[in-house]
């Protein structure tokens, strides 16, 4: 609940500043579209790590394995479509 919070709270305080194309940037928010692809390509390998931890050292069913990877790996694939569209909408 409380990472929801500052999520909702950094995207409302940074919406309107200028955004950050190249170099490393720490804070999310002040990445431009392109970036924020980027980052979420980089994080391609995290995400598959802890899909591997989650399988291998959970107690969870094997229903309960593929649902929980087929949902990270939804969102990961929704978070770098939606990053790659507005990216291609800013070009413009």
């Amino acid at each position: 609940m409380i990472a929801v919070i500052v999520v909702v709270t950094l995207s409302i305080v940074f919406k309107g500043t200028a955004k950050v194309d190249k170099g490393f940037k720490l804070n999310y928010f002040k990445l431009s579209y392109r970036r924020k692809m980027i980052r979420t390509l980089t994080s391609l390998p995290v995400v598959i790590l802890a899909l591997i931890v989650v399988y291998f050292f959970s107690d969870f069913s094997i229903l309960a394995n593929i649902i929980i990877g087929l949902l990270l790996f939804l969102v990961f694939a929704i978070q770098l479509l939606y990053n790659f569209k507005m990216w291609r909408k800013m070009e413009r």
